[in-house]
């Protein structure tokens, strides 16, 4: 992008539709990447955790034996899945292949971002932002790692296990699965951006260090109804979800703190230069 004094604002509209066009296009190529390998990537990725060997289960059933002797969690060997619609199948598989090839695509999708926006920023700003677009996709990934290792497999035992008679056979739909799947993956990914909101609007000076001390307590709370609005109804995923979200808030609260440090810094050396 030219520089920004130089450039009309349809010149920056222009910009920005060049950098959409290719981010779909991105976006396109990734879909078509799971598309392309769906069998797989239902088989082993979008229901591993209903199986007894994710990785989940199998360290904490490790750590289980060495303990008590035996499992912690033992899942039936079948998952039965039913569809219900002529094209609920190739409706799940466009889905899965969109919002995967969203996941793939968002490490560029962040960059061609700060592409976009980079050109106007000073030196110092840019070394900063650098940092920061890069800590957006990694946020991001971890997050997503987060809900599908730690909270996803809690909830799926949960719901499997739970039974109010023996009567009932269970029988899952497709879609109910697949809504629960990114409800709590891509819910945990964006969620995991909180830190980076955090670091904008303490740049911009509406957020303090001691606003986020201040409130603590009310975070904490808002944090629980966050938790609970990811993941299903029983308390077990919702806590696994609430404490990395905890350590979250406490290392923003850190990085608002080192942020409003250094924008304070740079200020008093402005204003000394102009006195």
């Amino acid at each position: 992008m030219k520089e920004g004094k130089d450039m009309s604002f349809m010149g920056h509209i222009g910009e920005l539709r060049g950098h959409l066009i290719r981010c779909l296009i991105a976006i396109i190529i990734g879909g078509f990447v799971v598309g392309f390998n769906i069998e797989w990537i239902m088989d082993q990725v979008f229901f591993g955790p209903v199986r007894n060997d994710f990785p989940t289960f199998k360290v904490l059933n490790s750590l289980s034996q060495r303990l008590t002797g035996s499992d912690a969690i033992d899942l039936p060997k079948d998952f039965p899945v039913r569809v219900q619609k002529l094209y609920q199948q190739f409706n799940v598989m466009m889905s899965v292949s969109f919002l995967g090839g969203v996941v793939l695509a968002f490490p560029y999708i962040v960059w061609e971002l700060w592409r976009f926006i980079s050109p106007a920023l000073r030196p110092q700003e840019k070394n900063n932002s650098l940092v920061m677009i890069n800590s957006v996709w990694i946020l991001f990934l971890i997050g997503i790692l987060c809900g599908y290792y730690l909270i996803l497999p809690f909830a799926i035992n949960f719901a499997v296990l739970f039974k109010i008679s023996d009567i009932i056979e269970p029988l899952y739909d497709l879609s109910d699965y697949t809504a629960l799947f990114f409800q709590i993956v891509l819910g945990m990914g964006i969620v995991f951006l909180f830190p980076i909101i955090v670091y904008f609007l303490t740049t911009i000076g509406i957020l303090t260090p001691k606003f986020l001390k201040t409130y603590r307590r009310h975070a904490i709370v808002l944090i629980m109804v966050i938790a609970a609005v990811i993941t299903p109804a029983d308390v077990i995923s919702m806590m696994m979800a609430a404490i990395p979200l905890l350590i979250l808030f406490e290392f923003s609260i850190g990085l608002s703190s080192r942020t409003y440090k250094r924008i304070q810094k740079e200020n008093h050396a402005v204003s000394r230069a102009t006195e």
